[in-house]
């Protein structure tokens, strides 16, 4: 797989941390968004002591006018990794069911999902006017869901949509882009270590490290894969668990402790 000329968003923490120190070697220029100027430039140091230039921007993908004009003057793009996101639950109220703030919900939807299409839409007009490498591809993106995208858990309703939108668009838009040689994968993974669940004071099954996340991305990225996903054994759980009429997944899902409100802070964390 090429790794010349390579962008991240939420490259300052998490995923879109190591998978830029997976990727940061001699000849690969590595253009790092993130909103954390202080993450952001400790990272670009760490990936230029590993022989990478390093070209970091402070950049909220909510931007749609910023991010499009930084990924247009980025020049030729063989990889784009779509990694800046955020988590949050419902939360308590003195009165009536847990709910998600009006704020909350637009938030998640504005990050996770407008972050994705701020950051695919510019990289596919880039990828489609460059000439195909050997195989016949032109540029590779990658954009990070989530198991949480395969079933309606919920603890965490409005990230569930916002990482279903996401997987959707991904493997549906791939199989368009494909026949202009432009390879699109969507991460459907598990709990990560990562600062995103750091927080998280309930058990994580299947926790993968981040460096063995990123390294599995990167396997996927390279073998084309239009979905990536891991544990494997998570993700088919719980494609089989949205199977399921709704009443009886809620009856399984609000006894875990990640379904009760307030189980992960309102306002989330965000990984860039």
């Amino acid at each position: 797989m090429k790794r010349d000329m390579i962008l991240i968003t939420g490259a300052s923490s998490g995923i879109g941390r190591a998978i830029a120190l997976h990727l940061a070697a001699p000849g690969a220029v590595l253009h790092l968004g993130g909103r954390d100027a202080g993450r952001l430039e400790a990272v670009g140091r760490d990936c230029a002591a590993r022989g990478a230039r390093v070209l970091a921007r402070r950049q909220d993908v909510r931007d749609a006018e910023g991010m499009a004009a930084w990924i247009g003057d980025a020049g030729p793009l063989d990889l784009v990794f779509a990694c800046a996101g955020i988590t949050a639950s419902t939360s308590p109220r003195s009165t009536g069911a847990p709910r998600e703030s009006e704020g909350q919900v637009r938030r998640m939807l504005d990050v996770n999902l407008g972050g994705v299409i701020n950051t695919v839409l510019p990289a596919l007009e880039v990828m489609g006017g460059q000439a195909p490498d050997g195989q016949g591809v032109r540029g590779r993106i990658c954009a990070i869901a989530s198991v949480a995208g395969l079933v309606s858990f919920p603890g965490t309703p409005s990230y569930c949509a916002s990482k279903a939108a996401v997987d959707r668009f991904m493997v549906a838009t791939g199989g368009n882009v494909a026949g202009d040689g432009i390879r699109l994968s969507s991460v459907c993974c598990g709990f990560v270590r990562t600062p995103m669940v750091a927080a998280n004071d309930f058990p994580m099954p299947g926790l993968t490290e981040v460096d063995e996340a990123a390294a599995a991305i990167l396997r996927g990225v390279a073998a084309g894969r239009r979905r990536i996903v891991f544990p494997w054994w998570l993700v088919a759980g719980s494609r089989l668990m949205d199977l399921l009429p709704p009443r009886w997944a809620e009856a399984y899902y609000n006894r875990q402790p990640a379904g009760q409100a307030g189980s992960m802070p309102e306002t989330g964390g965000m990984s860039s």
